[in-house]
């Protein structure tokens, strides 16, 4: 009925690495369970481990221990899928998932754990008029109630954090840090986290960061330039951070992962060289002053492409840019002669790069440009085909408004606010996803949905298959807002709106390509488990009580409640495929090619259960009370022991 407890996850490793530590307590109902003994371990650690309050250098702040708590105490929730707000319900592979980001990422740890390539982030901005996520474990309902004045009916955990209080940026972290740690266990041994965030928290995150991931996965910072702001009094801030961390970075050095993207400009110009080639009839001469000509009427293109300004005798556009001298000096002396005068060519300062031999196969083979004599030294050739990539920067210039003028026309003007750069998003993710194209992308603070609109458009550039994990608060729009007025209640009703139209627009613009993007995503909703708490002790119950005791299921969950439910309990992919049956007159759900297959009617029959068993599927659920009595149940076990004794039988 609950989310896996990661204290319990961190015992069983610490159990591995030191079985001598490992004791038992009771519990509040007086049962036994593991535990740890702290002596032990810190003898077991007596060389390194740092004892009580000595200094040292970390980051701390009022609330840490209750963040590190929150990130391992185990929820009774799970996830209610609502078909009416989905699209392409039964096929797609993408998630929207509604509620409160620690709860999703709690559900999600064993179905999802290590398999996601990479995770964006925009939490909120610590700016003192916008909210931030109040996780209040430790407290009573009614003692949060009187806290916060908010009612917990609808989930809702926003909290005002103006600079006037004192917990500023303690409230911040412990908002952060909990989410971090959960979404670590989520990415892959080779994924990496992005974090967009500004100046007021960017110190503060680096070190939480470090905190859940290790200083030594931290990658780079980049910087955001998206704007200038002339009303500034001192320095115009127009930018914003991209924090970039990996999983384990060692294994992305094991895998030999570099970052490259293509150069602005580069398919163009290969595109223009060809033509001049052809053209020219094959001269290299006439090829290069056609190229030229074609260059300097381009203003788009990088310098990084437009440095290459001529086209060899093989028709390959190239720059005599390579020094052949040795680096650092000591390098060979021995006389090249010029094709043209015959005289020897000048020598490098350091010496040649290459042997004589070797010097000599490179000029053979054309990778060597002569001077007009002999008094200039040659210089080696490189070649745009074979540097079309580079590496990103950690600056470059994209101006917001054009990300918001972009929203504006597609699900109109005034409905959200700064939105992320669905192009910039989309950039980064191919870095990080090029060699992966069915790669898994996560955003837990989705906002309006540019990560899963990026994901669409990254896919339908390149032909890839990646998939999309958001969610987003049922947080409520602001009443007279433009998203108000135009009738949208909650950011979440936004988030769909834009994929909804963004991915008909994508798959329009692809044209017969477009069928096979995946533009739907499967909706889901965090709520209180489906099982209801039926646990009594003999004591605390009468016999009018039983009849009230006898289903385990909540009034009003759907045969489709439990199956997600199972899924997440079973460690199965919440967007894997599901198929709906009638089978001997019941509804009877089957996961991906009979991976589950799954019915929550009543009165099953043995028929029912017989044609199921038939299927031999690898796991098969019901619901307890479907059954007539605890005779059909277990003789139902005995069905499948028979026709599919691989099958693995559970009724819940």
């Amino acid at each position: 009925m609950t989310s896996p407890d990661l204290t319990d996850a961190n015992i069983d490793k610490l159990a591995e690495l030191f079985p001598t530590v490992v004791t038992e307590t009771l519990d509040a109902d007086g049962n036994p369970k593991r535990a740890i003994d702290f002596d032990l371990l810190r003898q077991e650690l007596s060389d390194h481990v740092v004892e009580g309050p000595k200094e040292r250098y970390q980051l701390n702040w009022p609330g840490k221990r209750a963040a590190a708590f929150a990130a391992n105490n185990p929820i009774a929730k799970t996830l209610r899928p609502l078909r009416e707000e989905s699209v392409d319900f039964d096929s797609t592979k993408n998630l929207f998932i509604e509620g409160d980001n620690l709860d999703a990422l709690k559900l999600l740890q064993e179905s999802y754990l290590g398999k996601v390539k990479v995770i964006y982030i925009d939490p909120p901005y610590n700016t003192g008029n916008d909210f931030v996520y109040r996780d209040e474990f430790a407290e009573s309902t009614s003692m949060y109630l009187r806290r916060s004045g908010l009612t917990d009916d609808a989930g809702a955990r926003l909290h005002a954090n103006p600079e006037s209080n004192g917990r500023f940026h303690s409230d911040w972290l412990s908002m952060i840090y909990p989410r971090l740690v959960l979404a670590r266990n989520l990415l892959a041994d080779d994924g990496v986290l992005i974090m967009s965030i500004d100046d007021t928290e960017m110190a503060n995150l680096r070190e939480v960061a470090n905190l859940a991931f290790g200083e030594r996965n931290y990658i780079a910072t980049v910087v955001w330039q998206g704007g200038r702001k002339n009303d500034s009094r001192y320095v115009s801030v127009g930018h914003d951070y991209l924090m970039i961390y990996a999983r384990n970075e060692a294994r992305l050095q094991e895998l030999g992962v570099r970052w490259r993207e293509r150069k602005t400009g580069v398919d163009e110009a290969l595109a223009a060289g060809r033509e001049a080639w052809a053209e020219s009839g094959h001269d290299a001469v006439a090829a290069t002053s056609i190229y030229r000509a074609w260059l300097s009427k381009q203003s788009d293109i990088t310098a990084s492409v437009t440095r290459f300004k001529n086209i060899d005798d093989a028709g390959r556009i190239y720059n005599a840019d390579k020094d052949l001298g040795w680096p650092g000096g000591g390098g060979p002396r021995f006389t090249v002669l010029h094709p043209v005068t015959g005289n020897p060519v000048s020598i490098p300062s350091t010496g040649w790069r290459f042997t004589e031999a070797r010097l000599k196969e490179q000029i053979e083979v054309g990778l060597v440009e002569f001077g007009q004599d002999e008094k200039k030294i040659p210089r080696g050739k490189t070649f745009l085909e074979e540097l079309d990539s580079q590496v990103a920067e950690s600056v470059f210039t994209q101006i917001r408004t054009t990300a918001s003028q972009r929203l504006a026309r597609l699900i109109g003007p005034g409905v959200f606010d700064y939105p992320k750069d669905e192009y910039v998003l989309a950039r980064w993710f191919d870095l990080v996803t090029g060699s992966d194209p069915d790669a898994l992308v996560m955003d837990f603070f989705a906002g309006s949905g540019s990560a899963a609109h990026a994901v669409m458009h990254l896919n339908s550039i390149d032909g890839g298959s990646r998939r999309f994990i958001v969610v987003q608060l049922d947080e409520e729009t602001p009443e007279k807002s433009g998203a108000r007025e135009a009738g949208f209640t909650q950011i979440g009703q936004i988030a769909r709106e834009r994929i909804r139209r963004a991915g008909l627009k994508l798959r329009e613009e692809a044209g017969m390509a477009g069928d096979r993007l995946d533009i739907g995503f499967r909706t889901l909703r965090i709520d209180s488990s489906n099982m209801a708490d039926v646990l009594r002790s003999p004591d605390d119950t009468d016999q009018l009580q039983l009849g009230e005791l006898e289903h385990s299921v909540k009034p009003g969950r759907s045969g489709e409640d439990l199956l997600f439910q199972v899924l997440l309990d079973w460690g199965l992919e919440i967007s894997t495929p599901i198929a709906v049956e009638r089978v001997e007159g019941y509804e009877v759900f089957v996961v991906e090619d009979d991976v589950l297959i799954t019915c929550f009617d009543d009165n099953v029959s043995p028929d029912l259960v017989r044609s199921l068993a038939k299927r031999e599927p690898l796991r098969a659920v019901f619901r307890d009370s479907g059954f007539d009595s605890d005779a059909a149940r277990i003789n139902a076990e005995q069905i499948f022991r028979e026709l599919s004794p691989a099958t693995d039988v559970k009724a819940i």
